[in-house]
């Protein structure tokens, strides 16, 4: 009998620092996805809280914005996926049992557990730490998962970590799109103005969502994560206009051959569904690949060369 297990994951605009509002988003989506019979629902990076606006605010409001795992927000998305029978996945600001902050995303699963990741490489503000390990489990579905969120995935070591710990199934929120990247031929802005003109000139947002610095920009790595490692990954990602940023959706489900399962085109809010074949895993090229690994050759990716720079040195070309 073959293993499957069917996902959602979801695309949507998040309002900056309306918790009541991006919340109601993720149960309209959530409810949709178990109507669908998925079993997973995968909401964007920092969804809950908003994102872009983040590196504006001071201490104060930080810290007024973050919430423990058992805060309310976290508690009321646990309590949706039990009432559903599902698993949720949402992003927020955290403030850890350590006093720090984090870029934090958590799987709550349909039982009351969960399991949370910290960006490994978080630069949205100087106060912000970054996480400190892989988030790595096995769930009730019989199939073994990880958790890593937006810049998190452009780092190969991280993604073939998770792929060397058997991991079948990568869950990747993001809140991607509108960066002007430092690289010349990398990732750049959406004009704000074909946001705001996406209800009478949609062609044209369509165009640059789907042109080099949204859908191009995505299909020049995500699918080597999937294909490298033979695992599936499940993208989900913010849409529409963030403070001075456009995010580009397309949230979307690939295959551990790194061919795209299931695809949004929006340009606004929306989730896509697929059946995941775990089969389809063992014979992967990526993971009869790794078999194959010279472990003794690849001292130098533990090894530091003197040139890493912090995330937000990486993301900002300072700190």
């Amino acid at each position: 009998m073959s293993r499957t297990i069917r996902s959602a994951t979801v695309q949507f605009q998040h309002r900056a620092g309306d918790k009541a509002f991006n919340l109601s988003r993720i149960e309209d989506f959530a409810v949709r996805a178990a109507a669908a019979g998925a079993q997973l629902a995968c909401m964007p990076e920092m969804c809950i809280s908003g994102y872009w606006h983040v590196p504006g605010l001071d201490r104060r409001a930080l810290y007024a914005l973050a919430e423990p795992v058992g805060g309310p927000s976290i508690t009321s998305v646990s309590a949706l996926a039990q009432r559903l029978g599902i698993a949720i996945g949402a992003g927020w600001l955290e403030i850890g049992d350590d006093g720090r902050l984090y870029n934090a995303w958590r799987l709550c699963m349909p039982d009351g557990s969960g399991h949370t990741h910290r960006k490994l490489h978080a630069f949205e503000h100087p106060l912000i730490s970054s996480g400190e390990r892989y988030t790595i489990f096995d769930t009730p579905w019989g199939v073994r998962m990880g958790i890593l969120i937006c810049w998190d995935n452009n780092l190969v070591e991280n993604a073939r970590a998770c792929g060397l710990e058997g991991v079948e199934v990568l869950l990747a929120p993001h809140q991607t799109g509108g960066t002007n990247s430092l690289s010349p031929r990398g990732m750049k802005p959406i004009p704000l103005e074909l946001w705001e003109r996406r209800e009478t000139e949609p062609e044209a947002l369509k165009r640059a969502f789907a042109g080099p610095s949204g859908r191009g920009w995505l299909m020049r790595w995500l699918p080597a994560r999937a294909h490298d490692n033979g695992y599936f990954v499940v993208f989900s990602n913010g849409v529409g206009r963030d403070m001075d940023e456009v995010r580009t959706g397309h949230a979307m489900i690939l295959d551990p051959y790194g061919d795209v399962v299931e695809e949004s085109d929006a340009i606004g809010d929306d989730m896509v569904v697929a059946d995941l074949d775990l089969d389809l895993v063992p014979t992967s090229s990526g993971r009869r690949w790794m078999r194959g690994r010279r472990p003794d050759l690849y001292g130098a990716l533990a090894r530091s060369n003197g040139a890493e720079l912090s995330a937000r040195a990486t993301r900002f070309g300072s700190d």
